[in-house]
């Protein structure tokens, strides 16, 4: 390859200019001109003035002067010494960029294993047996309450008095489906029924849904039964009283209970009377509490009513032969039972108990009607 210093004075002589003469056209010394020629830069005060010379030299010859000048930076280049930090230095500094993109990859991938590790880490879930393929299961409740999961199809006998009755649960979809004695009821999670079983007026029994899924019958439903055996029911037996019949007006008596001894071991006597009569039992709110009230021996008024109520609220209730109350704290409600002329005020409980508790007609063994207050534990 042709030096610069070579392609200057080639193309000088081949169009037959002296140095003389391109001096004077150009106006760079004679002594410049040879130099470039000869490749002497060091004579030149600066690149700077060697640079332009270059330039001016190459145009007035008919040459590229950025050629000219690129040939000339790339022969410096080539005669700088190498650094000796460079010599030294094995390798090239790691760029900014790479170590970043370097670290940001670790990292991912440290997250990347911590999510494995903590994956493997977890308790493997067994999967769930396969169930075995039941049958509809009879179930006798021999005692009070009762507490276990049915299944749809699957039956209860509750033996009462002198007989027995039976209830199935028939459905487990949105609710249970429960056929009884007392016609079909519809149960919801959380919620209870009263059940009339012997078609006497009164609920003896009381169903709860404690834990369901909807539309999964597979899984069952866990419920609660329980029977109110605080005043014992009248059963037939020899030496047992009768009680009355129904009356002309055709509501029903409530004296189906004897009140024994035992039956009233824990019951407030509030009226006693030859005959029973319709009562009124008033609530009067001291503060914030739930309250729940539920006719009793009432065909046409056998729904359970609860509302919260704030201090200074009062309530009527009134009732032909019973009612039951449920008050989330006692101290929070004062009642007073209005009758047959008469008012009298009644003690629930204290501040913070939760009570359940009748108010009702009982027909006791002096042939004698008495209201009486009965604490449901």
């Amino acid at each position: 390859m042709e030096s610069l210093g070579s392609k200057l004075k080639s193309t000088r002589e081949s169009k037959g200019y002296s140095i003389e003469q391109v001096s004077r056209d150009t106006n760079i010394a004679g002594r410049y001109l040879e130099a470039l020629e000869k490749e002497n830069f060091a004579i030149f005060p600066g690149d700077a003035y060697l640079l332009g010379f270059l330039k001016n030299y190459g145009e007035f010859l008919g040459l590229n002067g950025k050629e000219l000048l690129d040939i000339y930076r790339a022969m410096k280049i080539q005669e700088q010494p190498v650094p000796v930090e460079q010599l030294l230095t094995p390798h090239a500094p790691i760029p900014v960029k790479l170590l970043l993109s370097v670290l940001i990859g670790l990292l991912i991938l440290a997250a990347v294993g911590g999510g494995v590790y903590f994956f493997l880490q977890l308790p493997r879930r067994e999967p769930p047996p396969v169930s075995e393929v039941r049958g509809p299961e009879e179930y006798i409740m021999d005692t009070t309450s009762l507490e276990r999961r049915f299944y749809q199809g699957d039956s209860l006998i509750i033996p009462y008095g002198t007989d027995q009755y039976g209830l199935e649960l028939t459905n487990l979809g949105e609710a249970l489906r429960i056929t009884t004695p007392d016609g079909e009821v519809m149960l919801d999670l959380g919620k209870d029924v009263t059940v009339d079983l012997n078609s006497d007026g009164i609920g003896e029994l009381r169903i709860s849904a404690v834990d369901f899924v909807k539309n999964t019958p597979a899984a069952g439903a866990l419920l609660r039964f329980e029977l109110d055996n605080t005043l014992p029911l009248f059963n037939g037996e020899p030496g047992g009283v009768s009680p009355p019949e129904i009356s002309a007006s055709g509501t029903l008596p409530p004296e189906r209970i004897i009140a024994s001894n035992t039956g009233l071991a824990n019951a407030t006597v509030i009226f006693s009377s030859p005959s029973a009569y319709p009562f009124t039992t008033q609530a009067m709110f001291q503060g914030y509490c739930m309250f729940r009230w539920e006719i009793l021996s009432e065909q046409d008024r056998r729904n359970r009513n609860e509302q919260y109520f704030q201090r200074g609220e009062e309530l009527n209730i009134q009732a032909q032969n019973g009612i039951r109350v449920w008050v989330s704290n006692a101290a929070m409600v004062k009642l007073q039972v209005i009758g047959g002329g008469r008012t009298v005020p009644l003690e629930l409980g204290v501040a913070g108990e939760v009570v359940v508790a009748d108010i009702r007609w009982v027909w006791d063994d002096d042939n004698r009607y008495r209201l009486v207050l009965v604490r449901l534990e």
